[in-house]
């Protein structure tokens, strides 16, 4: 039983460990938005984009934001999503470089609306 106990502890230490250690960074998601520039389209302060059809960023969901990020990098085909601009931004970016570019932008404020 008290091996049963102390492979449960650690088994839930190992688990909180690495969720700390994979956590996003909302510094280094902003240092990638400068960086890669997203404001040329998205607008500076990601809630007017220079052309309508492109999304508001700011305030969305994290993890909205970084499965669309993992959609570009696929590109076409199965759950890909199909735009050159943000498919050649999105390939070099890490699985961590996407989590922490959501968790920037999901801070940001919005003007988002559900309903009026």
């Amino acid at each position: 039983m008290k091996k049963l106990v102390s492979a449960l502890v650690f088994g839930a230490t190992c688990l909180g460990a690495s969720t700390l250690a994979s956590a996003a960074d909302v510094a280094k998601g902003e240092a990638l938005v400068k960086k890669y520039n997203c404001a040329s389209c998205h607008g500076a302060d990601f809630n007017k984009p220079i052309d309508p059809s492109y999304p508001k960023l700011a305030g969305q969901h994290a993890e909205y934001l970084t499965h669309s990020l993992h959609a570009y990098k696929r590109g076409a085909g199965a759950n890909g999503r199909n735009n050159p601009i943000m498919s050649a931004l999105a390939k070099p970016l890490s699985n961590q470089d996407m989590a922490d570019i959501g968790a920037y932008l999901s801070k940001l404020p919005s003007t988002l609306v559900v309903s009026k």
